[in-house]
């Protein structure tokens, strides 16, 4: 009897695996081999079909990426490319490649260019989406030893957070997953134009699993997530699917109204003792504090009013310029 490693399908899945690309044009090349060596053996082993494909997803480089990737197509009959027609950012990048290849496969996988995410646990995402029926299989880091200190506290910071404003997020997963084709078209249902994937997946439902792998250095090339793209990232998910900070603001103004009202009736007292004449540092410290506190509260309304602004003018998140390949 052979292993399931070894073991041979009879009714291979169609799969489709989602990248979105930006300036990649240092691992694409690279990218695409380690992909097709793993096509081949789920192909071989009759775990995906021969129509499976590698879609490349051009987030408006100003590279070669997206000269690569027609080469790649050309070469190749695996590969397809997507050719955004301006740069509109990761989520948006990889949310228009998913719902352009929705109804052209059995599951599709989404994962980053840069080679960190382990391509060799796709087979056992796929396996558990076609023998255990689950329809989205996330792929978590089993560990973060690789990361910086600063960037492993911040990111242990920030799913606490999420997981305290009451957001139902996957912990030390990204955007590498698998959603079969009736979880995408529960994604198409979202019609949101600010996009938090890694938010957005978990409320799908249907049943879902994990894989687990530990992750790589990038190939080459240079993140795309400095800090200030990551704390921007972070804010953005945490501003679109909770209120709560808005009633943290709420709260903090009411101890605040209630210490004012103690505090004036401690002045009182002071006065009518004949001990007041001091106290000039003490009200410019509350002078200040409370002002940045009204102008903490004003700029989070701002945020929420902004997304809300974005919303209603239902601009579409991205447009297709060209799409290359055999679907």
């Amino acid at each position: 009897m052979l292993k399931r490693s070894e073991r041979v399908y009879k009714n291979p899945v169609k799969a489709y695996i989602v990248l979105p690309c930006y300036n990649e044009e240092a691992v694409i090349e690279e990218t695409c081999r380690q992909l097709l060596d793993v096509f081949k053996e789920m192909k071989d082993g009759g775990l995906i079909s021969a129509a499976s494909r590698i879609v490349f997803v051009d987030d408006g480089s100003g590279d070669r990426t997206w000269e690569l990737i027609a080469g790649l197509e050309e070469t190749h009959q695996e590969v397809c490319g997507i050719k955004l027609a301006h740069n509109v950012g990761h989520q948006n990048a990889l949310f228009g490649g998913l719902m352009t290849v929705k109804d052209e496969c059995d599951c599709a996988i989404s994962i980053d260019a840069d080679l960190q995410d382990d391509i060799h646990v796709i087979p056992d995402m796929i396996r558990k989406f076609r023998d255990e029926n689950c329809e989205i299989v996330y792929g978590v880091r089993q560990e973060r030893k690789t990361d910086t200190f600063f960037k492993r506290t911040t990111a242990l910071g920030f799913y606490k957070l999420m997981k305290l404003m009451g957001v139902n997020m996957v912990y030390n997963h990204a955007d590498y997953r698998l959603m079969g084709r009736r979880a995408l078209a529960g994604l198409a249902e979202f019609e949101e134009r600010n996009l938090f994937l890694r938010g957005m997946v978990p409320m799908i439902g249907y049943k879902s699993d994990n894989v687990y792998y530990n992750r790589n250095e990038r190939f080459a090339g240079e993140s795309k997530y400095p800090l200030k793209k990551m704390l921007s990232f972070a804010f953005d998910g945490i501003t679109s699917f909770s209120v709560n900070l808005i009633r943290v603001i709420s709260t903090v103004g009411v101890i605040s109204c209630i210490i004012a009202v103690i505090m004036a009736i401690y002045s009182l007292v002071e006065k009518a003792l004949g001990h007041t004449g001091a106290g000039w540092t003490s009200v410019m410290c509350s002078i200040w504090f409370i002002g940045g506190l009204q102008l903490l509260g004003i700029g989070l309304i701002g945020e929420y009013i902004g997304k809300m602004y974005k919303e209603v003018k239902r601009r579409p998140r991205y447009i297709v310029e060209e799409f290359i390949g055999d679907r």
